[in-house]
């Protein structure tokens, strides 16, 4: 599968729409298979000028945090797709994986607290994860 970075206001065409609601729907469901807890979809679109959303989550440890961030991203490098940065994963405390279209963060219990995405955020619409889980192609 070839990767495909939809652009906001670049013309966006509905095979772009569908590849990042597959992308997103791949991250969502690795973050689960590695047992990724709290987690939380924001559609970020239109009020974000650098990505359309954000997959948040929690992990148990550091460890834990490291070994979900693995996971979304064999994931979706099975599917072509390769962040375009990463942070945080030798410290584990904040993870984050920047794949363009959607922007990945996993925090320990006590950083998610702390920096409190969701509040920050709070103009985005809060989306049901399970919205994608099984639409993938």
């Amino acid at each position: 599968m070839k990767k495909t970075i939809s652009t906001p206001g670049k013309g966006d065409n509905k095979d772009n729409l569908i590849n990042q609601d597959n992308e997103l729907a791949e991250a969502i469901e690795a973050a689960l298979d590695k047992k990724a807890q709290d987690l939380v979809w924001l559609d970020l679109s239109g009020i974000c000028s650098f990505t359309d959303n954000f997959l948040v989550c929690t992990g148990t440890s550091t460890r834990h945090n490291q070994t979900i961030a693995d996971g979304v991203e064999e994931t979706l490098k099975k599917h072509g797709v390769r962040p375009l940065h990463m942070e945080g994963r030798s410290e584990g405390e904040w993870i984050l994986l920047d794949y363009v279209d959607f922007v990945v963060h996993i925090f320990s219990a006590r950083a998610r607290e702390f920096y409190d995405l969701e509040r920050l955020w709070r103009a985005g619409k809060r989306r049901d994860v399970h919205e994608l889980i099984g639409q993938t192609t």
